[in-house]
């Protein structure tokens, strides 16, 4: 099984950055962009100065704002935000065949229905195969051919190892997995546990609360997991533990840094006004902290930045809340 003419839905920095790095290993690419003047960029100038400016483009990548220019692909990439996945594989219903692999690439769970991406495309494309890939990686680093390794979640073996070649590159290492349920839970918690470090470090409240709020952090994290599923060892694996750390550490995060702007005092709304950019833990905030009661499942940081992000409570109340909670074993 190969995987050789790719189709990229979503021309994001993360989008493009994957589209280049399949093309720069010979498959045949063609990434959809809901900008023309995006695809047009790519086509004519190899370049994204919207999404990912200052990285030259693979001259071989094709882009495109048709839906239907996917046809044919042997695999998908689905790299479009996640409240807005829904209805952006529903336009290229009519083009993927059945038993396409789809491989997910964006991290969350959409608000109106509490579902993970791969429950989301279960529901509009019931034969396609649903993969994930997550892990440790900026877009910026994964363009440019740094470094990279994440982890590739697929229940059908064969699957996903066909997958796992399609996309390896000399600086981009998948490491397989079955437990699709543990990447995305690690992929779209990471983010909203991203933006309350950057409240931390925003606020002054030094590193030691920093490194507080990503050590509890992850085991609300991982409560989740055991809750839905997924296995302790992918959620200290790259899509977990290592996609948190990356992400809760640096102001390249767009979560991080919208946390960091709360955090010295900004309004939401203001932050995100100013992006192009997809914030993702803004709207997943909500929807987990919902999931997580509807699974009896304890997570006072992620609950207590969803207040802070509807304006329920302030990020002083939420410090003195968090830490006058009744003392307990660290380990449940």
């Amino acid at each position: 099984m190969s995987y050789q003419k790719i189709g990229v839905i979503g021309a994001g920095a993360w989008g493009t950055a994957l589209a280049q790095t399949l093309s720069k290993t010979g498959r045949d690419v063609t990434i959809w962009s809901f900008e023309p003047d995006c695809a047009e960029a790519i086509n004519e100038r190899h370049v994204n100065e919207c999404y990912l400016d200052g990285v030259p483009l693979d001259p071989k990548l094709r882009a495109t704002s048709d839906p239907a220019d996917l046809a044919g692909s042997d695999a998908i990439l689905s790299v479009a935000p996640a409240q807005h996945t829904r209805a952006t594989l529903a336009a290229f219903v009519p083009y993927i065949a059945a038993s396409t692999p789809v491989l997910l690439c964006s991290k969350g769970i959409e608000i109106s229905t509490r579902a993970f991406m791969a429950d989301v495309l279960r529901d509009v494309m019931p034969d396609a195969i649903p993969a994930v890939l997550s892990g440790p990686s900026f877009a910026a680093d994964v363009a440019r051919g740094l470094p990279t390794a994440v982890t590739l979640a697929c229940a059908d073996e064969t699957v996903g190892a066909a997958l796992v070649e399609a996309c390896a590159a000399p600086t981009f290492r998948p490491y397989l997995t079955d437990d699709v349920m543990g990447a995305e839970i690690g992929g779209a918690v990471k983010n909203v546990l991203a933006i309350v470090c950057g409240i931390v470090l925003g606020k002054e409240l030094g590193r030691s609360a920093h490194a507080a709020i990503m050590t509890r952090g992850f085991a609300e994290m991982t409560r989740l997991g055991k809750a839905l599923g997924a296995r302790p060892e992918t959620l200290t694996g790259l899509c977990g533990l290592g996609d948190l750390v990356l992400t809760c550490s640096s102001e390249m995060s767009r979560n991080m840094s919208c946390g960091l702007a709360l955090g010295r005092g900004e309004k939401l709304e203001d932050i995100l006004q100013g992006r192009l950019a997809v914030t993702e833990g803004v709207a997943t905030a909500p929807a987990l902290k919902l999931l997580a009661q509807q699974h009896g499942v304890d997570m006072p940081i992620s609950f207590a930045l969803a207040g802070i992000l509807d304006g329920s409570i302030s990020v002083d109340e939420a410090v003195v809340d968090l830490l006058s909670r009744d003392h307990r074993p660290e380990t449940e």
